[in-house]
């Protein structure tokens, strides 16, 4: 039986004894009095290594496109929930199931721990910006081990363009951006006349945004509870469906204290408990951003979120849950180091239409949307010539379908291979940089940056690009019978062979959520049938 779109109540700091806006520790507080008073400083120093996990507890302690009225309506209210929670500070949201709705025995048999009932457990975490490489920097000794223990690909391919809200979205609907809609952290839309911004909730949580069937909806519709502790996305889709626990995104949150909700929900009653839980944390790409990928700051915080994920399988393992819980870590993209020596000047390629450009999408690539009048053609002709006085080249321009002129056999058309070109969101012309270069023009350098541009580090280029290649390692039950059923006879647990993958498409990991909680009744995705057939019985 699916259910219902329900409301979501938001609980308050004392009901949930979460941490108040002062929460932080010494640790943090003196990082940011040697920072100065810029915010930006004080952020990232809340977030560096080091701080982000002082207060660890005792992991094994178990204790420690059609709208209608009523779907719009929900959505609203839910994004004006969120906005009056973010205000009031951290909160979460639950939603109570209504009382015909219990786990789905038909499908997930009842499991136990030795003392209480548990249902097939998917636990999914996102580590922002973790480069599929990094693990091999001998920095993230448990996420390592995971390769022999669990399952581990070569890399996974995020989509185009190869920035954190298109890339989570696709790994919560199984869809590229042309299909889901999310084309970049800011773009605008022109059947709407509204602009998506990433950093403005108000702006970016509006259900209508977001196409596609997230898996916690799947699951949702299937009977099964889920948890949502910060992953990019709206806290309720056009439908109407929600997660049964929410909590929506805040900076400054510690690693330890993200452990400690993953296992409140964990701790819950049999009829209470998530069965999905999706998992956030933001800190190895704001590091990565600021420093650049090879810089000390980001080997410091690969340690912190290894030993977030020690912890995780430290707590599952103290409650016996190891056969019962299988979890994921998966990141959304690389990253790559810039460079003042790798700018391009869009002001001087445009010239006069430089000042022509009504909207500038995505980033570090430029969906460019010009004013009313303006001859696109001929801003594209400069574009190209632009283009072919780099050599070798240091920047493509590429026509989608939203440009007025045909692009069937245009040379110049997008590359198929991006998938990133239906959608009226996509801007007619896209100019993409060349790993690790930079668009920009000489006001934003020179005046706003002061001659020295950041960030040090960035993604967003082509998703063929091995510096912007993911990561996927899994661990539970499943990857022990995958050991076995690619290893023949041998046990998992005699094998010290590493089970890898080769690499693949994150559009693939909705399916691998789905089969592992047998849902049967999917969305339409740009997943391959059978993909995990090879991998899973």
């Amino acid at each position: 039986m699916a259910s219902p779109p329900r409301l979501a109540r938001t609980l308050t700091q004392e009901e949930l004894q979460i941490p108040s806006p002062e929460w932080k520790s010494k640790e943090i507080q003196g990082s940011e009095k040697e920072g100065g008073d810029d915010d930006q400083e004080e952020e990232l120093a809340a977030l560096l290594p080091g701080s982000q996990t002082p207060s660890h507890r005792n992991a094994s302690d178990p204790k420690n496109h059609q709208t209608g009225f009523k779907p719009r309506f929900l959505a609203l209210l839910g994004l004006s929930l969120t906005i009056a929670a973010t205000i009031t500070g951290l909160s979460w949201w639950y939603i109570p199931r209504p009382k015909e709705i219990i786990h789905p025995t038909e499908s997930l048999a009842v499991l136990s721990n030795g003392t209480h009932p548990f249902a097939r457990t998917v636990l999914l975490v996102s580590l922002d910006g973790l480069r599929a490489d990094y693990i091999n920097r001998n920095l993230t000794t448990h996420l390592h081990d995971i390769s022999v223990k669990g399952l581990r690909a070569k890399w996974m391919k995020p989509i185009f363009p190869t920035l954190t809200f298109p890339n989570h979205w696709a790994l919560m609907t199984g869809l590229y951006g042309e299909s889901h809609g999310i084309v970049a952290n800011t773009f605008f839309d022109p059947v709407t006349g509204r602009s998506f911004d990433y950093t403005k909730p108000e702006l970016s949580w509006d259900a209508s945004w977001w196409q596609g069937e997230p898996v916690w909806a799947t699951a949702q519709k299937a009977g099964i509870p889920t948890a949502n502790l910060m992953w990019p996305g709206p806290p309720t889709t056009l439908d109407g469906h929600s997660p049964d626990y929410y909590v929506p995104f805040k900076n400054h949150v510690p690693l330890a204290w993200k452990h400690d909700k993953i296992f409140e929900w964990l701790d819950l009653p049999y009829e209470q408990r998530p069965q999905l839980i999706t998992v956030y944390e933001p800190s190895v790409d704001q590091v990565g951003h600021k420093y650049g990928p090879d810089s000390v700051p980001v080997n410091k915080a690969l340690k912190d979120v290894d030993q977030f994920a020690r912890d995780i399988h430290t707590s599952l393992a103290a409650r016996n849950l190891s056969h019962i819980v299988d979890i994921i870590f998966v990141s959304d993209h690389g990253m790559v180091d810039t460079s003042d020596l790798r700018l391009v000047y869009m002001d001087d390629i445009l010239g006069d239409g430089f000042e022509q450009i009504k909207h500038s999408d995505g980033w570090p690539s430029m969906g460019l949307r010009f004013k009313p009048g303006t001859n696109l053609t001929e801003m594209l002709r400069r574009l190209e010539v632009g283009a072919a006085s780099y050599d070798p080249p240091v920047f493509d321009v590429y026509a989608t379908q939203s440009f007025p002129a045909s692009t069937a056999g245009r040379i110049d058309a997008m590359p198929e291979r991006y998938h990133f070109s239906d959608n009226p969101r996509i801007a007619p012309i896209y100019v993409i940089p060349k790993i690790g270069w930079a668009l920009t023009n000489r006001h934003e350098h020179l005046k706003v940056m002061n001659g020295v541009y950041e960030p040090r580090g960035n993604h967003g280029y082509d998703n063929n690009e091995p510096a912007m290649r993911a990561m996927f390692v899994a661990d539970g039950p499943f990857t022990s019978a995958t050991k076995l059923k690619q290893q023949g006879n041998s046990t998992p647990s005699s094998s010290t062979k590493p089970t890898i993958m080769e690499g693949f498409n994150n559009v693939e990991v909705y399916n691998l959520v789905c089969k592992l909680l047998n849902i049967t009744a999917v969305a339409a995705t740009n997943g391959t049938i059978g993909f995990w057939d090879a991998w899973l019985d």
